[in-house]
């Protein structure tokens, strides 16, 4: 079975508008279903993207979506290179 650990300092950077209680029970709960459903990484994030493509395409106004794309990219990133100095 894969276990997810749930990390907050190490993950993307939160908006300052929610509490990481808020961000850190969604998130979990995002987990739990994929430990549940024993997803792989590569299954895992095939569903993660496909999710932030659904939320973009019906939730972001298409004037902003290459703005928000570009906004979360960069967040990405910037977490991923910040957990190869940790």
């Amino acid at each position: 079975m894969l276990i997810y650990h749930l990390q907050i300092s190490k993950k993307m950077p939160i908006v300052s508008k929610y509490s990481n209680e808020r961000v850190e029970k969604i998130i979990q709960e995002l987990f739990d279903v994929l430990i549940k459903e024993e997803a792989k990484p590569d299954l895992a994030l095939m569903c993660l993207g496909n999710a932030v493509t659904d939320i973009i395409n019906n939730q972001v106004p298409e004037a902003h979506r290459a703005a928000m794309v570009d906004t979360f990219t960069g967040a990405l990133k910037k977490s991923l290179s910040e957990n190869k100095k940790h």
